[in-house]
């Protein structure tokens, strides 16, 4: 096969297997005339690739795996993957209390917003305390960190090392596109380093998070950062430069 005719069998975009070659993970055989040609365990190691990546490894992880998948000794892939699966877990675990946590805060905020008077003067500190949680008289620190983000000016960017490659397949990227462009579609659009700033209706929070992390879980180059503002939710989303086009195709103005 030639490698539009196993993007189309296998439903891996040709930017993807272009990408895994380059990263080590497919080894095509070339025609005489140079061109890439494909065989029946591309497919097979890509639906592994596939399998791996479902279950959250990263690339590198799975590299290690494919050179024992490639014993053939069921046995040895089993006890390569157990501990990765089991690590994934406690991670996902960790996620998912996170997460928990952080809607928890977002129901708690908005039951207070709730709760503020319909004033026609201007807000007044009590309005920032009931809104925050924190005294009326604490300073108001810029920079810090909002919620659901990684501390300002922090070092720890580990989305700009992350492979630039997408799991899911053409119908999966069609679906995702078309969530973030429902829950996006009025966003008031601004461009931030290496990315982009949307702001839309706060009561989306819990909906823009959930898409969030299942973005991150396939697409790990994406850096998400929530910031609840009052009435408003202000997210970033930053991608290396390699991970430009697909920045701008899930998040960019609608053409």
């Amino acid at each position: 096969m030639r490698i539009s005719q196993l993007a189309e069998h296998t439903g891996v975009p040709v930017t993807t297997l272009r990408f895994y070659e380059t990263a080590g993970l497919l080894s095509p055989d070339r025609s005489p005339a140079g061109y890439r040609v494909y065989d029946q365990e591309a497919v097979e190691r890509l639906g592994f690739i596939g399998a791996a990546k479902h279950l959250g490894l990263p690339l590198e992880e799975i590299s290690e795996l494919l050179e024992v998948w490639e014993s053939g000794v069921c046995a040895e892939v089993k006890a390569d993957l157990r501990p990765r699966i089991a690590a994934r877990i406690t991670d996902a675990e960790a996620r998912a209390a996170e997460l928990s946590a952080f809607t928890a805060a977002l129901h708690q905020a908005l039951e207070r917003l709730d709760a503020l008077p319909d004033r026609p003067a201007p807000c007044a500190p009590e309005c920032r305390s009931v809104i925050s949680g924190s005294p009326a008289d604490a300073p108001f620190v810029p920079g810090r960190r909002p919620l659901g983000g990684e501390p300002a000016g922090s070092a720890a960017e580990r989305w700009q090392s992350a492979p630039v490659a997408c799991s899911l397949d053409g119908d999966g990227i069609g679906e995702r596109t078309a969530q973030w462009r429902r829950l996006m579609s009025d966003a008031v659009i601004q461009e931030v380093d290496n990315g982009v700033r949307l702001t839309v209706p706060a009561e989306r929070a819990t909906d823009i998070t959930a898409l969030a992390v299942a973005e991150q879980q396939c697409c790990p180059f994406f850096d998400f950062r929530l910031h609840l503002d009052g009435p408003v939710l202000h997210l970033e989303v930053r991608a290396p430069d390699e991970g430009a086009p697909l920045l701008a195709e899930l998040f960019g103005p609608e053409t």
